[in-house]
């Protein structure tokens, strides 16, 4: 009995949550709408400028911060579970880098392919694999997950390295501007990139429908499968639709670190490991920490706007040292 009162007691706290959450995340959009050097008022503007600039600059943003923010929250969460370490994260692990890297060499090498179609494609290969790369490792080479997390931030440095040489060389100016765009802006985004929410979105629901089957990978591969779970099968599904939100999150925006990482990983500190509850809960906190870090982008500096990616990593990146710290 006392048993029980504790599963329900804990279940009242997820949904809670839940609730909490998606009132956060509501609140967050409302107020990424309303900020600016024009300050509206959503749904009650005064003005054709102010519907124009609601409509056809804030309105998009804002929902490419909620779709790209649970993307790489949920991917995280994911990676998380499917690598068996809590520090496993698209960017850290260089999926996100392997994409950048993936668009820079068709805009150099493939430029009648670059088409936005074309972009998201190579992004989604580059994702691929990066990950496909990390998760054989994993699987087929005998190596504690700390070295494979270095191997994937050193895969992250290379590919970074050669973005940043590719447009160096390079003397077109609007390919020195797309380097400001890949880290991580959403200053560019408009409502054709949205069409890739057709394919975002779905991805995202089916991850958070796979929560009971990521509970089953934690008690390991034997006792998963004598309960039914197909292993292999649901690995390359996982790694596949990762992917693709990867590789849409960086044809939309760049390259935005450290949502995956510090989103799940602190849910998982406060609230405990249910991925059935944690998945749609990372995606909520995710859209909300990307819509607070794109407005604090917006209004850290007058007249000027700090690419969201850099906002992120300033929140990220001193978190994910003292869970290093932690561990040692």
């Amino acid at each position: 009995m006392h048993l029980l009162q504790l599963v329900e007691r804990r279940t009242r706290r997820w949904h809670l949550s839940l609730g909490i959450a998606s009132a956060l995340m509501v609140l967050c959009a409302m107020l990424s709408l309303s900020a600016g050097e024009i300050w509206i008022t959503p749904f009650f503007y005064d003005s054709p400028l102010e519907q124009q600039l609601l409509m056809e600059l804030r309105v998009p943003r804002v929902i490419a911060a909620i779709v790209i923010g649970a993307s790489l929250a949920v991917s995280g969460a994911v990676l998380q579970v499917l690598l068996r370490n809590p520090l496993a994260e698209p960017g850290v692990l260089g999926i996100s880098g392997g994409a950048s890297l993936a668009l820079v060499i068709v805009l150099f090498l493939f430029p009648s392919l670059a088409s936005q179609y074309g972009l998201m494609a190579a992004a989604m290969f580059g994702a691929l694999a990066f990950t496909a790369i990390l998760v054989w490792l994993a699987r087929k080479r005998t190596m504690s997950t700390a070295r494979l997390l270095l191997i994937g931030v050193a895969l992250g440095i290379l590919s970074g390295a050669i973005v940043t040489w590719a447009f160096y060389f390079s003397s077109d100016l609007n390919l020195r501007q797309l380097l400001y765009w890949l880290m991580g802006s959403l200053s560019g985004v408009h409502w054709a990139q949205l069409t890739l929410t057709v394919l975002v979105v779905p991805a995202v629901l089916w991850l958070c429908t796979q929560g009971n089957n990521l509970d089953l990978m934690m008690l390991g591969e034997t006792p998963a499968k004598q309960l039914g779970l197909n292993i292999q099968r649901l690995r390359w599904q996982l790694i596949l639709t990762v992917s693709v939100l990867v590789g849409a999150s960086v044809a939309m925006a760049g390259v935005i670190g450290f949502v995956g990482l510090v989103v799940p990983h602190f849910l998982r500190l406060w609230l405990g490991t249910e991925n059935r509850f944690l998945l749609p809960l990372s995606a909520l906190a995710g859209a909300s920490l990307l819509l607070v870090a794109d407005t604090i982008g917006r209004m850290a500096i007058a007249e000027a706007e700090l690419p969201v990616g850099s906002v992120t990593t300033t929140i990220g990146a001193p978190l994910f040292i003292w869970m290093l710290l932690r561990r040692v």
